[in-house]
């Protein structure tokens, strides 16, 4: 685990979401969707938000090796412990470390990430909440980019 590559990552959510729901992007449509309202919001304790958001972007970031790093089902294959490794873990490491290892490759498992893991679920709740889906495709599609950009980071930076 490269803790430095998942804390950075965790990090993308924050001048994403900057961006994703400024008004001139699709801030006042979420804003509509979601019946928040200027007021409402600078009444918000954004302590408590930002800091949730920090600590729920670090725990996607820190599942994403497993989606995004090949490497890490082979050493997951071995049950994780080092220290217990065959020979063979070794030599196909020593063969395979580099192997897909780019910022592509890890943003487009990023990507995939979030248009199976995260769309479905923001979709299957704005069900249940009668929410239109401007919602959906707006919370979700935020996630997917950041998934994206999360994902690539991980996967490139060893």
């Amino acid at each position: 685990m490269n803790f430095l590559a998942i804390l950075v990552a965790a990090l993308v959510t924050l001048p994403v979401g900057f961006i994703w729901y400024n008004k001139n992007v699709f801030g006042t449509v979420w804003m509509r969707e979601t019946g928040v309202t200027e007021e409402s919001a600078k009444k918000a304790n954004m302590l408590k938000i930002f800091g949730l958001t920090l600590l729920f972007s670090f725990m996607l970031a820190f599942i994403l090796p497993t989606i995004v790093i090949h490497q890490v089902g082979a050493l997951q294959l071995t049950g994780g412990d080092l220290t217990k490794v065959k020979p063979s873990y070794s030599a196909f490491i020593a063969d395979y470390a580099h192997n897909f290892r780019t910022f592509k490759h890890g943003a487009l498992h990023g990507f995939m990430a979030g248009l199976f893991i995260i769309l479905p679920a923001v979709g299957i709740n704005a069900q249940f909440e009668n929410k239109s889906w401007k919602y959906i495709l707006i919370n979700a599609g935020y996630f997917i980019v950041c998934l994206t950009i999360m994902g690539g980071i991980i996967c490139a930076w060893e």
